[in-house]
């Protein structure tokens, strides 16, 4: 793993969260995402090298929803980055940790990405990312 590449938080409504972010990191929203096959808008803003994605479900049954139905608004992933996501799933699962996704899936921002199960990481739900080459 390279460095802490997101964090997500799941959030209500876009129209409270990201005006309530664009004042506290005093920066805007740089990206508006739908992912339809997690049933979630994002939204990202950038600090630094991190960047801070907001999670919106647009679906009732959607992942967010039931987990802010289940635990209420907040973090809920940290994403970390990797070179190369089918070597990182490979060890990680050597080491005893349970992946989520068998192979990696498209996600927001140009990534490819996969799951590690909470149950493994102390309660954090993490998150692999690679950037799509071009």
């Amino acid at each position: 793993m390279m460095k802490v590449e997101h964090i997500g938080i799941a959030v209500k409504d876009f129209n409270n969260s990201i005006p309530l972010f664009t004042r506290m990191l005093n920066s805007n929203c740089y990206k508006i995402e739908v992912v339809e096959s997690e049933k979630v808008k994002t939204a990202f803003f950038q600090k630094g090298e991190t960047k801070v994605e907001l999670l919106e479900s647009f679906d009732e049954n959607g992942v967010i929803a039931k987990f802010i139905e289940k635990k209420g608004e907040g973090i809920h992933h940290i994403a970390f980055a990797v070179e190369n996501i089918f070597e990182e799933m490979a060890r990680l699962e050597k080491e005893g940790f349970i992946i989520l996704n068998e192979t990696p899936k498209k996600g927001a921002d140009n990534k490819l990405i996969c799951f590690l199960h909470p149950k493994e990481t102390n309660g954090v739900l993490i998150e692999l990312c690679q950037e799509i080459a071009d």
